[in-house]
C-alpha cells in the first residue's frame, strides 16, 4: 500500500510511476516483470483503485498489471487543455510505448472503453485484446432534459459530493464493496482538489460520437462485460450484444452488477477476464482463479 502526494492511499500492487506528457503527468501503478501485459483503465470521475479487488490477483498469477489514472483524475495532473476521447487514447498510446510497445490487453471501463477501442484502431500491433466493461463507445440515448439535469448537478461547489454519492449509491446496485464508504470519500476528496472538478465536467460533456467510427477498424479479440443491472444503460443486455457484434467479439452479463463489476462482483469479473485471456493466448502461470 502506497501513499501519494495527493493524500490517496493505494491498494494497488506494484510501483507508482509517472509518465510525462505535453501538458501534464499521467500517474500509473506497474507491477513490472516479464509477464503478459494487462492495462486497466478507470472510468470518468473514478480512481485507479476501482481495480483494487482484481489487480492483486492477476499480478499473483504472473501478469504485468498496469493501472493508470486518467488525465485530470486520481494522481495524474489536474489541469489539461483537452479531455476528448482522442486525447485519452493518445495518453494510452504514449503509455504503451513507455512500457515497451505491448502488445497489451486493454481493460476499459465506461468512457475508457472508448479509449481502448480508439487505441486498438490506431495501433493494432500494440493491442492483443480488449475487455470493455460497461462500455460507452457510441452516443447514449439521453434526453436533453437529462443532460441538463446532470450538468446542473455537477455545476456548483456541491458537484464533487453529488458525484461521489451518486456513484457509490446508484452504480453499485446489489453488492457494494465493503469499503465503499472509504472509497466514496476518496473520490470526493480527489475531485475537490483544485482543477479536478473542472476537468471532470469537461470530460462529462465530451461526445462519444467520434469513437463509434473506430469500431469497424478494430481487429483485436474482444470481450464485453456488462452488469445486468447497470443503471447507465436503458437495456444493458442489448447494449452489450450490440457492442460485441460491432467488434466480432463475445459478451457476458454479470447478474446484479452495476457499472463497476470489477469492484462489485470481483470474483465473477476476474474469472471471465482470465478465461478470455486464456482463449487469446495471453495466459500466465500462477494459482487457480
Amino acid at each position: 500500500m502506497t501513499q501519494a502526494a495527493s493524500g490517496l492511499t493505494s491498494e494497488l500492487p506494484g510501483e507508482e510511476r509517472n509518465l510525462e506528457r505535453d501538458g501534464g503527468r499521467i500517474s500509473f501503478h506497474d507491477t513490472g516483470g516479464p509477464g503478459p501485459l494487462v492495462v486497466c483503465l478507470p472510468g470518468m470521475g473514478d480512481l485507479a483503485e476501482v481495480y483494487r479487488s482484481v489487480a492483486p490477483a492477476w499480478a499473483a498469477r504472473g501478469y504485468r498489471v498496469v493501472v493508470p489514472d486518467l488525465r485530470g483524475m486520481g494522481r495524474s495532473s489536474p489541469r489539461w487543455s483537452d479531455y476528448s476521447s482522442r486525447a485519452l487514447a493518445e495518453d494510452l498510446l504514449a503509455l504503451l510505448r513507455a512500457l515497451g510497445g505491448g502488445p497489451a490487453v486493454l481493460v476499459g471501463n465506461s468512457i475508457s472503453a472508448g479509449t481502448a477501442v480508439w487505441t486498438a484502431a490506431e495501433s493494432p500491433s500494440s493491442v492483443r485484446g480488449l475487455v470493455l466493461v460497461g462500455p460507452f463507445v457510441r452516443e447514449p440515448h439521453v434526453s436533453a432534459f437529462q443532460r441538463a439535469l446532470f450538468r446542473l448537478a455537477l455545476a456548483g461547489p456541491w458537484g464533487a459530493g453529488v458525484w461521489a454519492n451518486y456513484q457509490s449509491s446508484r452504480l453499485y446496485p446489489t453488492r457494494p464493496p465493503p469499503d465503499i464508504a472509504r472509497y466514496r470519500d476518496s473520490v470526493r476528496s480527489n475531485l475537490r482538489e483544485p482543477g479536478r472538478m473542472a476537468g471532470f465536467r469537461r470530460m462529462a460533456r465530451a461526445t462519444h460520437r467520434e469513437v463509434e467510427p473506430q469500431l469497424a477498424r478494430v481487429t483485436a479479440p474482444t470481450l464485453v462485460v456488462m452488469g445486468a443491472a447497470d443503471p447507465d444503460f436503458p437495456d444493458p443486455a442489448s447494449e452489450a450484444k450490440w457492442v460485441a457484434e460491432q467488434l466480432h467479439g463475445t459478451s457476458i452479463l454479470i447478474e446484479g452488477a452495476g457499472h463497476y463489476p470489477q469492484a462489485e462482483f470481483p470474483g465473477e469479473f476476474s474469472r471471465a477476464v482470465l478465461d478470455f485471456l486464456g482463449t487469446i493466448g495471453h495466459g500466465a502461470t500462477g494459482g487457480d482463479h
